[in-house]
């Protein structure tokens, strides 16, 4: 509660940071609406790039990996662990609860709820990771509204590492985009749901290529929401009004990586 003092560095523990973690950059999108939600707050972000993609990873390599990542930011000093990535949440975020029953640890889920309520039985395209699309956390979660929409997914291998690459538009991108798209250029839908959060990064070309009819939603903002929630609940919101600052860090702690990241938060 906001009375504890942390041990390490004497705060306050509402003082202490939020960890944020991905696979690799892509988070910087769920970090960015956290920002925008709190901004008082501060936060750590850490980027396995190193090891990204985890979508097409086996599962045991991605629990190995999402428990080094939040063991990363845990040794920070941390007073919640936000999962900013879609295969990871599906991966292992039931056990990171039960590793830190102590603190706050919010996952993301694609934005198929608001997809759905947004029109009555629409054509929704969930565009994730192979990973994420068949885990039982994704699929639980479609069967609760496969009765009010008809919904496709898609998994996408290869556009998670065109936003690695800090590829966010052009030609190659848009030809990629508009082949892995085909059929529903065809058979048009009417909502696209991003299920990983490298892709609000290019949401621009998707929407360009589906066309500017189709509504897209992501998960970002409701995570910003889910994550002050469960930091309220627990007696956690940092009381300062002053702003807070962000700290980034990459497995992959090159400088081309690094400007990538603070290319992606942009001004705050």
């Amino acid at each position: 509660m906001v009375s504890e003092i942390d041990a390490g560095n004497g705060k306050m523990r509402c003082e202490l940071p939020i960890g944020v973690f991905d696979s690799g950059v892509g988070g910087i999108s769920v970090l960015r609406e956290l920002v925008a939600l709190m901004p008082n707050e501060n936060y750590i972000f850490y980027g396995d790039s190193a090891h990204a993609p985890y979508g097409t990873k086996s599962l045991e390599e991605v629990r190995r990996l999402t428990f080094a990542d939040a063991e990363f930011l845990m040794q920070m000093g941390v007073k919640a662990l936000v999962v900013a990535c879609n295969t990871a949440t599906s991966a292992a975020v039931k056990l990171l609860r039960e590793r830190y029953a102590d603190l706050p640890v919010i996952g993301i889920e694609p934005a198929l709820k608001p997809a759905v309520r947004a029109a009555e039985h629409a054509r929704i395209l969930v565009l994730a990771t192979p990973m994420t699309l068949r885990e039982d956390k994704f699929c639980e979660l479609m069967h609760r509204f496969e009765k009010e929409a008809e919904i496709l997914t898609l998994p996408c291998p290869g556009l998670v590492e065109f936003v690695e690459a800090g590829t966010l538009s052009g030609e190659t991108l848009e030809e990629f985009l508009a082949e892995l798209f085909a059929e529903y250029l065809q058979h048009p839908v009417d909502c696209a749901v991003l299920g990983c959060t490298h892709y609000p990064f290019v949401k621009p070309v998707i929407q360009k290529v589906l066309g500017a009819d189709v509504r897209i939603f992501d998960g970002g903002e409701g995570t910003a929401r889910e994550t002050k929630r469960r930091l309220a609940e627990s007696g956690l919101l940092n009381p300062s009004g002053q702003r807070g600052e962000v700290a980034l860090y990459n497995s992959l702690a090159s400088e081309e990586t690094m400007q990538l990241a603070r290319r992606l938060l942009g001004p705050l």
